[in-house]
């Protein structure tokens, strides 16, 4: 369920009410006292931010130099209540000139009434957008001399934006050039054995957005997930020819994709923000493509040498290039120093995170550079402890590759207008958490 906030109050840091709002008549105007007896005036201030009193409980979050307390009497959205008072706060900034502390609070209590009175009804939240906010409570705060003033310009069409699904969007935008900019990065958690098998893969990706189109356009992307397609096939009655399919796991949108088409059509459907946004998240466990294969050979000889061997292969194509390729193989404190035969790139000791690093500005697909290194290790008189041998570790940029194998299929742009558009996509694949053991 919603919040259903009881009250709402802003406390300074020793406990006096700044402004406070009661919506609903299930709790008394004493409940502040509570709050001040059992949890600010003991140590459990910062241990968690929820606390039961009673038949009642607060979710409190301190910002600056005031504590912001939500009370409700009933079961609520925990996560939906700090939601609340994070978009607030924002909110509250844009009116004082980016500052929330409690001067700003005193300088503006009835620019605060008025917006509480908007932004929460009967205890449930509402409309929390600054964009929108402005078109109809035009006061301005008292702003902090330090603060710079927004330079916004008055948005359009108070009625449509108030009322209708696209509070994201204003109307009346216009471009000589309408583009799309859409790039999909992922990034690949990988551990390897020595050997070459994969112990734990997955993929986390996000597809980013930047949008210069004119009007109120409704945009249309299809991707070659399994699910979408598999809709698709059964819509127009004939079986999925359009080659590997990727299954997606723990997908999350921006508000404006259209949920319910997305339900029935397994389509991604929407009105984009105007600039750049996050379209969606996602992750892939199954089916992931690596971009490289690391093969090491670690010996010690005796107490002082060591021989490292290390055979990097780029699995992906020929005609890509992973860019800014960093591996750093670790070595034993007590390194003196190391002697490197590298068939690409450059090599060195770094003693301040004892690894030999190893850097290819540009590494061609479908190739096997090797690193060989002598290490001189520094003799001890103590008794010799054994080494655990940390993972190697590897940073990389690979564009135009995913390691999901997700790709775009369409991107269809429609407006009423019905001007031409230039479409740009690009992939990258980023090396998350990339390890191979020795």
């Amino acid at each position: 369920m919603p919040v259903a906030a009881s009250a709402i109050y802003f406390l300074n840091l020793r406990g006096d009410v700044l402004i406070n709002r009661l919506y609903r008549d299930d709790v008394g105007g004493n409940m502040v006292d509570a709050f001040r007896t059992h949890i600010m005036h003991t140590k459990e201030l910062g241990t968690c931010p929820v606390r039961q009193i009673g038949n009642c409980s607060f979710f409190y979050m301190r910002i600056s130099n005031v504590y912001i307390v939500i009370v409700v009497s009933s079961n609520a959205n925990v996560a939906c209540a700090f939601k609340f008072v994070v978009e607030a706060v924002a909110l509250f900034k844009s009116y004082f000139g980016g500052a929330f502390d409690e001067d700003a609070i005193r300088n503006n209590f009835v620019l605060i009434y008025e917006l509480l009175d908007e932004i929460m009804d009967f205890g449930y939240p509402q409309n929390l957008s600054p964009e929108i906010l402005k078109l109809y409570i035009t006061q301005e705060g008292t702003r902090s001399p330090f603060s710079s003033k927004s330079s916004e310009k008055p948005v359009p069409n108070a009625t449509l934006q108030v009322t209708g699904a696209v509070g994201w969007r204003r109307e009346g935008l216009l471009y000589k050039k309408n583009e799309v900019f859409l790039d999909i990065v992922e990034s690949v958690n990988l551990l390897m054995s020595s050997k070459g098998s994969v112990l734990r893969c997955d993929v986390t990706g996000k597809i980013l957005m930047k949008c210069f189109l004119s009007g109120m356009p409704d945009l249309k992307l299809g991707l070659n997930d399994k699910i979408g397609l598999e809709k698709e096939s059964q819509i127009k009655s004939r079986p999925n020819k359009s080659g590997k399919t990727i299954e997606l796991d723990d997908v999350t949108f921006h508000q404006c994709v259209n949920l319910t088409r997305f339900n029935s059509e397994k389509t991604v459907s929407f009105v984009p923000p105007d600039g750049e946004f996050e379209l969606m998240k996602y992750r892939i466990t199954e089916g992931v493509n690596f971009p490289f294969r690391v093969l090491p050979t670690i010996k010690e000889l005796g107490r002082t040498r060591m021989e490292v061997n290390v055979k990097v292969k780029s699995v992906f194509g020929a005609k890509m290039i992973a860019l800014g390729v960093i591996i750093k193989i670790p070595v034993p404190k007590q390194t003196a120093k190391a002697n490197f035969q590298v068939t690409a790139g450059r090599a060195k000791y770094d003693s301040s995170i004892d690894c030999l690093v190893w850097k290819i500005r540009k590494f061609p697909g479908q190739t096997e550079p090797t690193m060989s290194a002598e290490v001189e290790l520094i003799s001890t008189m103590g008794e010799k402890k054994t080494w655990t041998k940390p993972p190697i570790q590897m940073e990389f940029q690979v564009p135009m590759f995913t390691a999901s194998g997700l790709r775009v299929r369409f991107l269809k742009v429609w407006e009423k207008s019905g001007y031409k558009t230039v479409d740009w996509v690009r992939y990258i694949t980023k090396g998350g958490s990339y390890e191979v053991r020795c």
